[in-house]
Order: structure tokens, then C-alpha cells, then sequence
């Protein structure tokens, strides 16, 4: 199972997520729900890194299936809109495939 947290600051405003596991929906490199959410996370971190000038800080385990990403600047509203689609994004796949598979803790 895919664990997720979508992080907050002291605002309430989302300003990150951790997301540790793996879907279990699949074999290795057959897995749809592993792929769907690496793809989405990926491209939310890559999008971030590439299209904002917010600073952010990553950890990250690939053998673990454990990724944590958290803005670090104050001016954040165009990553913020990434985060929110990311969030999007994740709850779909959640509603689609069901909570066996992901789960989002807040």
C-alpha cells in the first residue's frame, strides 16, 4: 500500500508530501497504480524544480518507495497550484482504485 501525507504550513497552506510504500496492485514493473503515482509525483518534483524559483528540500529512497518533498520559500503560489494538482491527481487514482492501495493520512 501507498502511504501518503500532503503536508501543511503553519498557515494550512499545502507545502508538501510524503508518500512511502508501494501500491502492491501488481508485480514489480507491471504495477498501474506504482506508475500512475511515481509519474504524477515525478513530474510535480521535476515541474517545481523547472517552472518555479521555490527552493525545496527532497529525500528520497527508491528501494523503500519513500519520497518526501517540502517547499522551503514563503512565495510559493506557483508551485502550491502544482501541489494541488499532485493532490488532485493522487485522490483520483484513490477513488478509482480504492484505499487497499493508497492511502492519504493528513
Amino acid at each position: 500500500m501507498i502511504k501518503i501525507s500532503f503536508l501543511y504550513d503553519e498557515n494550512g497552506i499545502l507545502d508538501g508530501f510524503d508518500f512511502k510504500g508501494h501500491a502492491g496492485y501488481a508485480s514489480a514493473g507491471n504495477d498501474i497504480i506504482c506508475a500512475a503515482v511515481s509519474a504524477l509525483v515525478f513530474t510535480t518534483v521535476n515541474s517545481v524544480e523547472e517552472l518555479t524559483d521555490c527552493a525545496f528540500e527532497i529525500e528520497e529512497d527508491e528501494k523503500k518507495g519513500h519520497i518526501y518533498f517540502r517547499l522551503k520559500d514563503e512565495s510559493k503560489d506557483d508551485a502550491l497550484l502544482l501541489l494541488k494538482s499532485l493532490k488532485l491527481g493522487i485522490e483520483q487514482i484513490q477513488k478509482t482504485y480504492g484505499k487497499k492501495y493508497i492511502r492519504i493520512e493528513n
